[in-house]
């Protein structure tokens, strides 16, 4: 059993730090343990709480749990997730997300002093031609195109030389960003700064000629908080602290 912090608990929700490295449930292919099975195990009534689905696998339909889980961050990405703990407040908060009430907030670490201190990226997303693993905001991308925007800000440039007041994709510097996704596309963060020449450090799918640099062995990106309204009527915000790889690297900030 993985330990997975929980950062505030309500009647009606669960809000937990994801550590990177574990998925959100299972994809009835491969045998992981989840923050899925973590839910099960802590909080079995969950059980019949939202949404599983089914999938063909070798002939068997599979059924994947999903107890609880409104919504979800990529195996290595770290940080706050909305876990709801009745079929009401699963539905509630489900519409919240549907209906692009909520706030999110991610930080990511990426090659390259980003030029703008703030930007909106306003790129449709669809299927990479060339890698079915991956989303592509290029002519011709496969399937259909979705709408995208991401505000992304420049919180901290730094690297091995000076900042000295432009951008830059040159090996050696950095950028920490802060990006806010206001649609919810799968990738729509790591595509988007892709687009932008700036991709993720440590992001394999994304930018797999890079080098891991920095203190990260994983796709340096973390779920920083989440402001969402909940069935009492407030809204809530939840901020997950920074893991060791993200707290390790701000060590030098200024």
């Amino acid at each position: 059993m993985k330990n997975i912090e929980i950062i505030l608990e309500t009647p009606d929700a669960l809000f937990i730090n994801k550590p990177a490295g574990i998925s959100v449930h299972g994809d009835g292919k491969t045998p992981e343990y989840t923050v899925a099975d973590w839910v099960l195990e802590n909080y079995p009534t969950l059980a019949e709480v939202g949404e599983p689905f089914e999938i063909e696998y070798k002939g068997q339909q599979i059924v994947i749990a999903k107890p609880g889980i409104v919504h979800r961050l990529d195996k290595d990405t770290s940080g706050v997730m909305l876990i709801a703990k009745t079929q009401e407040a699963y539905l509630f908060f489900k519409s919240q997300f549907q209906d692009r009430n909520v706030k999110k907030i991610y930080h990511a670490f990426v090659y390259g002093w980003v030029k703008e201190d703030e930007q909106t990226i306003d790129l449709a997303i669809g299927r990479s031609t060339t890698d079915i693993r991956r989303y592509s905001t290029e002519r011709g991308a496969r399937g259909t195109l979705r709408e995208a925007q991401t505000v992304v800000r420049a919180l901290w440039r730094f690297g091995s030389r000076e900042y000295v007041g432009k951008g830059s994709t040159d090996e050696g510097t950095y950028t920490l960003v802060e990006a806010e996704p206001k649609t919810g596309r799968t990738h729509q963060i790591r595509v988007h700064l892709r687009a932008i020449n700036h991709p993720i450090v440590a992001d394999s799918l994304y930018a797999p000629k890079r080098p891991h640099t920095l203190k990260f062995e994983r796709l340096a990106l973390h779920a920083r908080s989440l402001s969402i309204a909940t069935p009492s009527g407030e809204t809530v915000t939840v901020e997950a602290p920074y893991p060791q790889d993200f707290a390790e690297t701000l060590t030098g900030r200024p």
